[in-house]
């Protein structure tokens, strides 16, 4: 239970759970569990649901003169547990993620998270290791489907430690430097729904544009088929068309011969006949 209310509380109130920890845990392991934080996010697959760009930007307001956090230290720690996140997330995934994934237990990876997902590796490769940072779910999901496709480690890196870095130093700086404006500190849950409902939105419009071209594919499909059966129909029918006029061209033809070919036949009885007498 107690879990539940920690994950509750830092969900609903990054600034308030940042500054108990600061009381309770002091100016140096207060650092402990901003750390693990982060890192369980972006490294362990379960938990994509924690608030990592909040966080971020929470303790970057914090590590503003007198704010109990130092900047330089806030960017170090985040950096590090980024980075190692999601090197642990591809390990992971490199040995187990399809044993995971078959397993079902991942509720949140979907079919269309893991489509969008492909899609991105595809259009635009490593890169997508930086531009899923961020974008919540999908980061904590991009390195695990890099480790099961089995992306080239040195490669992954390289993305990795860009993606860290600009995600973090984004996140904070824009705390530290705008965190001790006054309306910034009266509207700070607004302000983090705000980061939190940026964040979200590619997502959103990523599975709202998802479903619609799904819906049009079906509906495309539905009057391509209506169309194919229209096509058949009418090829059918010339077909049945065609027939019965060749049927009635030979009736035609049969009628024009039959008068013919009595018409030989006389000349050749009047002949024998006639050869008859003369014998």
């Amino acid at each position: 239970m107690d879990i539940i209310n920690f994950f509750v509380d830092l969900l609903s109130d990054p600034r308030g759970a940042i500054a108990g920890w600061i009381i309770a845990l002091g100016p140096v392991w207060v650092y402990s569990p901003l750390f693990l934080i982060v890192f369980v996010e972006t490294g362990l697959v379960f938990f994509p649901f924690l608030p990592g760009d909040s966080l971020l930007f929470a303790a970057g307001v914090f590590s503003a003169d007198g704010g109990g956090l130092n900047v330089w230290a806030t960017l170090i720690v985040f950096y590090v547990a980024a980075i190692l996140g999601n090197t642990s997330n591809y390990w992971i995934a490199r040995f187990f993620g399809t044993r995971i994934i078959d397993s079902g237990k991942v509720k949140a990876l979907t079919p269309e998270r893991m489509a969008k997902l492909d899609h991105f590796f595809a259009k635009y490769g490593g890169l997508t290791i930086v531009i899923t940072r961020f974008m919540p779910f999908f980061r904590t999901f991009a390195p695990f489907i890099a480790g099961t496709g089995h992306m080239n480690f040195a490669k992954f890196t390289l993305f990795n430690v860009i993606g860290g870095v600009s995600w973090v130093s984004l996140f904070v700086l824009v705390g530290y430097f705008f965190g001790g404006i006054p309306i910034v500190q009266e509207h700070f849950e607004v302000i983090v729904l705000g980061i939190v409902a940026v964040s979200v939105a590619p997502a959103i419009i990523g599975a709202v544009k998802a479903a619609l071209g799904s819906r049009k594919k079906k509906a495309d499909d539905g009057r391509t088929q209506v169309q194919a059966e229209i096509d058949a129909d009418v090829a059918e029918e010339r077909e049945l068309r065609a027939a019965h006029a060749a049927v009635a061209e030979e009736a035609v033809a049969g009628k024009h011969a039959a008068p013919a070919a009595a018409g030989a036949e006389a000349p050749r009885g009047a002949h024998a006949r006639a050869d008859s007498k003369t014998e």
